[in-house]
């Protein structure tokens, strides 16, 4: 029988080279082998970067953890992060890299819902498990897991469902909230956020009319001509999903041009995230949004209101001077569930590992996590609110929040299409 070696771990963290020194000797590895290889990629440059950046995080941090005590079946764990660059082609070109040269035996993260399409359809030929913890398209899960039958796919994020179903079924209960417009991040999770709240909310309010779209591709920065468009069609409350630092420039230029003194409420999906919440501090501090902005994330961390989330926001914030984003969680929360997959299958084998999943419920710090056997999706409840300063936090939270049973604001199967085109 081998013993995991005690390795200096290397990687790169935001430009910085970390060293991470071996924990205590761990026991024999029951697997067969030096180390349980634990691959990652994310955006790590541009303006998303934050988001790679906690991706690495809260797998760093899941990874020092388990190391800390004992590994998995006392095997060792490496970790290695690759940027995605938000391109589909390098999305895959790293995923290739992690199994074939590195020799990963799980997979977690990627941002993008373009590049998550990309991935899914060469998983089998990798006979790797991926964890995805941030690429919402709902497609992921619903077509190439429930109907073409890709069981490598796994999702450990909410996905487009609580973007655009979560959003209608909250606003639906504003009468004087009738005419909306969106201005949209031009992509695959654009167009399935907005198509699935119009989908939505007609359902509940015939008379709400969706007046004017303008659509922003990957690196906009300047929007001044998206919020002019949108405006002229006078809406009562716009519907937006750029997001990370484009989400920040958005929301400073509309704020700018006076858009919040005309409309009734703007509605920022994934706004809830750490470095959006950060961008806007002074703005939310000023009232310059005059509460009228609501917005949601995967995970946040002022909520749930549990032991667990409060330990793991502590921990997060002592290892990195950072509050966790919903990224790092799920990719956190990722990692340990792979670790909790692999001991009960008490293999490294893909097929042996996703089958390990059925009937698991794993608590997390976003709350109880239930995998959906249909299209290996993680069940668990997030709220959306009103963007608010709390003197508990040193940046803006969500408050106000709407907590809705996941039952109403999931799909579930059979699935139905949606259109995911403009």
């Amino acid at each position: 029988m081998k013993r995991c070696a005690s390795v200096l771990s290397v990687f790169l963290l935001g430009g910085l080279l970390v060293l991470v020194a071996p924990g205590p000797a761990l026991a024999a590895c029951q697997l067969g082998v030096p180390v349980v290889k634990v691959g990652a990629q994310g955006a790590a440059s541009g303006a998303h970067a934050d988001y790679g950046r906690q991706i690495n995080m809260g797998a760093t941090m899941a990874v020092e953890e388990i190391n800390a005590k004992g590994g998995i079946l006392g095997c060792k764990v490496e970790l290695k992060f690759m940027d995605e660059e938000l391109k589909p082609a390098t999305a895959v070109k790293n995923t290739r890299y992690l199994v074939t040269e590195w020799g990963a035996h799980y997979l977690v993260g990627v941002d993008s819902s373009g590049s998550s399409m990309a991935i899914g359809p060469v998983l089998p030929e990798l006979k790797r498990p991926y964890f995805f913890t941030h690429a919402a398209t709902h497609r992921l899960t619903e077509e190439l897991v429930a109907e073409k039958g890709i069981k490598e796919i796994v999702r450990v994020s909410v996905p487009v469902y609580q973007d655009g179903i979560l959003a209608a079924l909250i606003f639906k209960d504003m009468p004087d909230i009738k005419r909306w417009a969106n201005i949209g991040a031009d992509y695959e999770y654009g167009y399935t956020s907005w198509n699935l709240f119009k989908e939505t909310l007609k359902k509940y309010r015939p008379d709400v009319e969706f007046v004017a779209s303008a659509w922003a591709p990957f690196h906009t920065l300047d929007f001044s001509a998206h919020i002019s468009a949108v405006m002229a069609a006078k809406p009562d409350a716009i519907f937006s999903t750029p997001w990370a630092g484009e989400a920040v420039m958005l929301l400073r230029q509309a704020q700018i041009q006076g858009v919040f003194d005309q409309i009734k409420l703007w509605w920022q999906a994934m706004g809830g995230s750490v470095d959006v919440l950060e961008g806007i501090a002074p703005a939310v501090i000023g009232d310059k949004f005059k509460g009228k902005l609501w917005a949601s994330a995967r995970y946040i961390h002022n909520w749930p209101d549990s032991a667990e989330n409060k330990a793991f926001v502590e921990r997060f914030q002592k290892r990195w001077s950072r509050l966790p984003n919903y990224s790092a969680e799920t990719t956190y929360s990722a990692v340990m569930i792979g670790k909790a997959a692999i001991e009960k299958a008490k293999s490294l084998d893909s097929a042996k590992i996703v089958d390990a999943l059925k009937g698991m419920q794993i608590n997390t710090p976003a709350g109880l996590r239930v995998f959906r056997a249909e299209d290996h999706q993680f069940v668990y409840n997030v709220p959306a609110g009103r963007v608010v300063m709390d003197p508990k936090y040193p940046i803006p939270v969500l408050g106000e929040l709407r907590v809705m049973p996941v039952k109403d604001y999931y799909r579930w199967p059979p699935f139905t299409p949606v259109a995911a085109t403009k």
